[in-house]
This record gives structure tokens, C-alpha cells and sequence, in this order.
């Protein structure tokens, strides 16, 4: 069946610094007309870097929408037109200072879909060397190294809320228990 909508017109949006919004008058397959509100989004870029011994490096930053310091793997906004790969690359050398010689693909997401036009890329790198974090200017956060099996324990316990994180976690240990 097919249930797509279509679009009738933009009733209006918001241009905001990372986020666009609009709403949206669409109809329904039944012909019946209803709102969507819409935020539009670039995407970003999770990376789950796990040294030989299984441990990986984490960051914990404050998250002013939540009000909480939360545990995640390094992230961040793609760029517009950039590659994921690219921004993951950049993204886990510019919170981490690490550099890695293999990154594996481990799929994409839609965070939010019912009203979000994001898509995440999540990748984990492995083949880890160390430098120095070169952080966006106001940009506060602290690496934390946690091995897999205690990640995973805190996932599966709740304790760590973060989407991309969890996704990134379970898919990497599943890799890794193969």
C-alpha cells in the first residue's frame, strides 16, 4: 500500500543556526489535507574508536536541550555537500586527537523521523593513533576510555541515554562477538 503524502505548500519555517523548521499542509492518500511541521537538518557523523584491547574512547559533554553531561562516542554535523567518512575522519580528530587506519561502516539512522529530516552515519574505527584534540571554539568535553563490555553493561542497564551511542555500541559489539 502506499501511503505517501504530497506536499500542497510551505504555510512557513525558521532559518535557525544548525536547524531549519517549516510547517507543511500536505495531503493524505485518503485526500484529506493535514500540517506537518518539519525540521530540516544536515546530518552528522558518529564514530565508535576501539584500540586492540577492546577499549573504547568516549567523550562526556554537557547537552543544553537535556541538561545533562551525557556519555557518547565522538560526533558531529556533517557540513553541507561534505562526506560522511570525511566528517567522521574530522570529527574524531578534532574531539579526540585520534587518527585511524580503518573505518568500518556500520550503517545509518533516522534519530527522529516523525519529524526530523536528519540521517546519521555511524562508523567504527579501529587501527587507533594518538595525538592531540584540536576542539571547535567553544567546544567543552572530556575523552573518557571505557571498555566495550562495561559500555555495553551500561546500555543495556540505561544508563547511558544517548541514541547514537546506543545504536553504535550494540552494533559494534555484535561485530566484535562474531
Amino acid at each position: 500500500m502506499d501511503y505517501t503524502e504530497t506536499l500542497v505548500r510551505h504555510i512557513n519555517g525558521y532559518n535557525g543556526l544548525i536547524t531549519n523548521t517549516t510547517l507543511d499542509r500536505v495531503v493524505l492518500q485518503n485526500g484529506e489535507h493535514t500540517l506537518r511541521e518539519v525540521v530540516e537538518h544536515p546530518g552528522g557523523v558518529t564514530v565508535l574508536p576501539i584500540d586492540e584491547d577492546g577499549f573504547v574512547y568516549c567523550v562526556r559533554q554537557f547537552r543544553y536541550p537535556m541538561s545533562e553531561h551525557l556519555l557518547e562516542v565522538p560526533a558531529g554535523k556533517l557540513e553541507y555537500g561534505e562526506e560522511p567518512l570525511l566528517c567522521a575522519i574530522r570529527e574524531l580528530s578534532e574531539e579526540t586527537g585520534i587518527n585511524a587506519r580503518e573505518f568500518l561502516d556500520l550503517g545509518k539512522v533516522y534519530p527522529s523521523p516523525g519529524f526530523c529530516r536528519e540521517t546519521l552515519y555511524i562508523y567504527m574505527a579501529r587501527g587507533l593513533s594518538f595525538g592531540s584534540a584540536h576542539l571547535d571554539h567553544n567546544e567543552f568535553l572530556d575523552v573518557e576510555k571505557i571498555h566495550i563490555d562495561e559500555l555495553f553493561r551500561l546500555v543495556m542497564n540505561n544508563e547511558i541515554a544517548d541514541a547514537k551511542t546506543i545504536i553504535a555500541v550494540l552494533k559494534a559489539k555484535n561485530i566484535l562477538s562474531v
